[in-house]
């Protein structure tokens, strides 16, 4: 209980200076939002109607710690105020319709990729030295070394483009009321299809080093010995005793990918132009839409912080060593 208890105010002081930081970050920027989002009209801004939309939008020209006090609470009551992008629409609303894609781009690329990787990687380590072991450690490496970017255009080029088998942009046909039918649930699976397998590459690799490197220096320890000893089944000597151990620090990165998946998948959501978060942060930096850009970087906050104090629980039951502490 100790360690949950420590564990959990590390967390809440690492979001407070997370918080903090995302309020920096964006003032740091140049660029003035109001002034980006009016270029295109050509004529100058009255001073009275700029005052007045920094008004509508927060900007409100004061001490720095004014607007600090006025950002936490903004925070904590989750008033994250109009983006000026999408206006007149809500900062929440923008991140809402965007984190629907991503969860299901990313986060389905990431389960995918790390159930393989870990089966690949628990088998490559047990048969070490095999032709298992040799064809997928280093592939592994190859596939863990191919940019996003060079992936997701490849992939563009010879299923969209060249052979013209699957769409390569938005999440859904346009022309297609958004309905729990059949055709419409057919179109996202077709337009996911390419940016899944993008992200399922470009992960895999690194689950699968991660947990074969373990699990060999797991192999030779003494639990593992008398295992085998006992009489155990190889199948479960290679998951209850080894498996189980040697994916502790897998669960780290795990976490981590969790918390990077509601960021989205920036190069992949910008190339395939799918409405994810991060073509949404994209979009907002470009456009110097700052109340999207930290109401995003919050979210990511978030959900890093939490994956991360998830993994810690997942340790504690993991590792029965912890659970004296």
């Amino acid at each position: 209980m100790d360690f949950v208890l420590r564990r959990l105010v590390f967390y809440v002081i690492a979001f407070f200076f997370a918080a903090t930081f995302n309020f920096f970050l964006p003032r740091l920027m140049p660029g003035d939002p109001i002034m980006v989002m009016f270029a295109s009209q050509g004529n100058p801004l009255p001073v009275e109607s700029l005052e007045s939309l920094k008004q509508t939008f927060g900007f409100v020209d004061g001490p720095l710690y004014l607007q600090y006090v006025t950002y936490m609470k903004s925070v904590f009551t989750w008033d994250l105020g109009l983006s000026v992008q999408f206006y007149p629409l809500q900062v929440n609303e923008v991140i809402a319709r965007s984190m629907i894609w991503t969860l299901f781009l990313v986060g389905t690329s990431t389960l995918i990729s790390f159930f393989i990787g870990s089966i690949s990687g628990i088998i490559a380590a047990w048969y070490r030295g095999s032709w298992v072991d040799t064809i997928l450690s280093p592939l592994s490496l190859v596939l863990q070394s191919i940019p996003a970017v060079v992936l997701a255009l490849t992939f563009m080029f010879i299923f969209g483009v060249a052979l013209n088998w699957l769409p390569f942009s938005y999440a859904y046909d346009i022309e297609l009321d958004p309905m729990f039918t059949w055709e419409y649930i057919s179109s996202v699976i077709e337009h996911a299809t390419m940016p899944i397998i993008s992200l399922v590459i470009v992960q895999i690799g690194g689950y699968l080093l991660t947990i074969r490197n373990n699990l060999i220096n797991i192999l030779g320890e003494d639990y593992i010995v008398m295992g085998r000893a006992k009489g155990l089944s190889e199948n479960r000597v290679m998951f209850n005793y080894g498996a189980r151990n040697a994916l502790l620090p897998s669960i780290t990165a795990f976490a981590m990918t969790v918390g990077v998946v509601m960021g989205g998948s920036l190069i992949t959501e910008v190339v395939f132009n799918y409405p994810g978060l991060g073509n949404t942060l994209f979009e907002a930096i470009v456009a110097r839409d700052y109340p999207v850009i930290q109401g995003q970087l919050l979210i990511m906050t978030i959900a890093m912080l939490s994956a991360n104090f998830v993994a810690d629980m997942a340790y504690v039951y993991l590792d029965p060593r912890l659970r004296r502490d």
